[in-house]
């Protein structure tokens, strides 16, 4: 599977909302809590960066604002344009001021997750981890006990989003294999392998730095990870979303 990934922060954000759809304008004002507003605008703006680099089309006002970014009833996120849905599958997730997006052709089964390499407790790797993954976080030095540990976690969020399943499947049905001896000093893309009770297994990847873990879980036997450049070309071709070609993701 070829699938692309943007990044974006908070400080990226325009200073008005006039990139939302109507639709996606109305929810954002009904949100009460600021860091939920927060957090939901600067990941339906990294999608639709995402996106419109992958259409190939503007990256004006206008232009977004046409795009839609609404939730499935599995919450998993589905992108439109004009109300007509897009070949396109979608995966957003925020930390700390950073949203991730991920964006593969359609029908693709893929998840992507945030999280901060932060302090967790023994409890936590009892309620959410398979025995053999807290055999793994006690075989490991302590060092890397925090990035082992939040590493696991995400990368099962990551796998829970593939499944479009959540928080509603035991975490420990999903076991997490993950090699620390490789050099993880650089950002690249590191593997990691996921194995589902039912016995299937899916691609992983992950990366860490400025302090946050990256992950991408895929249904597929390989994965091809590529960065979308959001300072191309491609954000000032002014192409109407009519003319976009399926073949162009």
């Amino acid at each position: 599977m070829n699938l692309f990934w943007v990044e974006q922060k908070r400080s990226d954000l325009p200073p008005t909302e006039n990139w939302l759809s109507p639709g996606e304008l109305h929810r954002f004002e009904t949100m009460r809590f600021p860091k939920r507003r927060s957090d939901w605008l600067l990941g339906r703006w990294t999608a639709k960066c995402a996106l419109a680099a992958r259409l190939g089309v503007s990256g004006e006002a206008e232009s977004l604002a046409r795009l839609e970014i609404r939730a499935a009833a599995s919450g998993q996120p589905e992108a439109y344009v004009d109300g007509v849905p897009l070949p396109l599958a979608v995966s957003i997730s925020h930390r700390a001021g950073v949203a991730l997006c991920t964006v593969a052709p359609g029908g693709a089964e893929m998840g992507c997750d945030l999280e901060l390499v932060e302090e967790r407790s023994e409890a936590f790797a009892a309620d959410y981890f398979t025995a053999e993954e807290q055999a793994l976080i006690s075989r490991n030095p302590r060092s890397q006990r925090n990035l082992l540990l939040n590493l696991l976690w995400s990368t099962k969020e990551s796998a829970l989003k593939t499944l479009h399943e959540g928080l509603r499947l035991d975490t420990r049905s999903i076991h997490i294999d993950v090699d620390l001896s490789a050099d993880d000093s650089d950002e690249t893309w590191k593997l990691v392998s996921v194995h589902l009770s039912d016995g299937s297994e899916f691609c992983g990847r992950w990366r860490q730095s400025g302090g946050l873990l990256r992950t991408i879980v895929a249904r597929a036997p390989s994965l091809e990870i590529s960065p979308i450049r959001l300072a191309s070309a491609s954000l000032k071709c002014h192409a109407e979303f009519s003319q976009c070609e399926s073949s162009q993701v």
